[in-house]
């Protein structure tokens, strides 16, 4: 394996694009237990998945490993409650990226604007059983994606699968007058989706994926909620990438990322607030095994969302402007999702 300096790598001019979740497939399962009728809480399983889109970039001009595509924003209001049972879901995912940046922030020139369309099939269980005080529970996750990276070229197809052995969801406990529920979840990512060596753009991250999750919702008063979902994300080697990368291998970076809301139940069951999310790369990518420096990417975003629940049908509007955006793609993007509880 012979050795890459940062500079050769700067002269790449490849997207590594990636459908794991961006929009994300990586995670996954969100339980739901939505409650109004007019003082009662009603329990209802809820699951959310998350996944899919499109990943992050590597052009000419930036030193970087782009991170797969993780769950920026496709989870949201009423994360955490949950309770035993089934869910099918399907998420669908519009997002528009037309500016890319570099380490300091500032717009890389020439760099094409990335579009993508993308689709996920979730079904989640949660068992009676307990574990360490949580019900115990499992979920897969299945993705196709299709994205259009200009004069880069497109790609079509399966996305990666997420799977998780294990989810653990507690009870609703109460917690200075708050009604408080929690989660958390080992997702993992498997390399199953369309990637070729030869292609500039790719749907898959060819890479394995380590991506575990806490999730808690606080309902600060009847009407008010809160949700915070934050995850870790380890990523394994890419022995076989693109080779306009003239590289061996490739590793993304370590990187910390959640989202997180804040909403009004308007009426019955509609609630409507804001959503954002936040991912930090912690540690340097690496190419050929070396650390490529002022390589970690971050980005931010803001924007309206509202659910609506009508018996067991769910149904999620989010929208994101992205912002203070390095080493990465940056857009808007709108996500929808209809929920089935069994």
């Amino acid at each position: 394996m012979h050795e890459k300096s940062p500079t050769n790598y700067c002269e790449m001019s490849t997207l590594a694009l990636m459908l794991s979740s961006r929009n994300g497939l990586h995670e996954e399962f969100l339980g739901r237990r939505l409650f109004w009728s007019k003082g009662a809480h009603i329990a209802k399983l809820l699951c959310v998945a998350i996944l899919i889109g499109l990943q992050s970039i590597s052009l000419s001009g930036q030193s970087h490993v782009s991170e797969p595509a993780v769950n920026l924003g496709d989870t949201s209001f009423l994360d955490a409650p949950a309770g035993p049972g089934f869910v099918a879901e399907q998420i669908g995912d519009a997002a528009h990226d037309g500016r890319i940046t570099d380490s300091a922030g500032n717009a890389v020139s020439g760099a094409s604007a990335v579009n993508s369309m993308s689709g996920l099939t979730h079904i989640a269980w949660i068992s009676h059983k307990q574990v360490l005080g949580g019900w115990y529970g499992v979920e897969v996750v299945l993705s196709a994606a299709h994205v259009d990276a200009g004069a880069l070229g497109d790609a079509g197809g399966l996305g990666n699968t997420t799977v998780a052995p294990l989810i653990l969801q507690w009870p609703e406990h109460r917690l200075l007058g708050m009604a408080i529920d929690q989660r958390a979840v080992a997702d993992f990512d498997l390399p199953t989706g369309q990637y070729a060596h030869t292609s500039n753009v790719n749907i898959s991250s060819n890479a394995f994926t380590v991506h575990p999750y806490y999730a808690i919702t606080a309902f600060l008063t009847k009407r008010i909620e809160t949700s915070w979902r934050v995850h870790y994300l380890w990523n394994s080697t890419n022995n076989d990438p693109p080779i306009s990368t003239d590289a061996q291998s490739t590793q993304a970076g370590q990187a910390i990322h959640f989202n997180a809301t804040a909403a009004y139940n308007l009426y019955k069951g509609l609630w409507i607030g804001l959503n954002g999310y936040y991912i930090k790369q912690i540690t340097d990518g690496k190419v050929d095994g070396v650390p490529l420096p002022n390589s970690p990417e971050q980005v931010s975003a803001i924007g309206p969302g509202m659910v609506w629940n009508h018996r067991s049908w769910f149904f999620y509007a989010n929208g994101y402007q992205e912002l203070a955006a390095q080493n990465r793609a940056t857009g808007h993007k709108l996500v929808l999702r209809v929920e089935k509880v069994f």
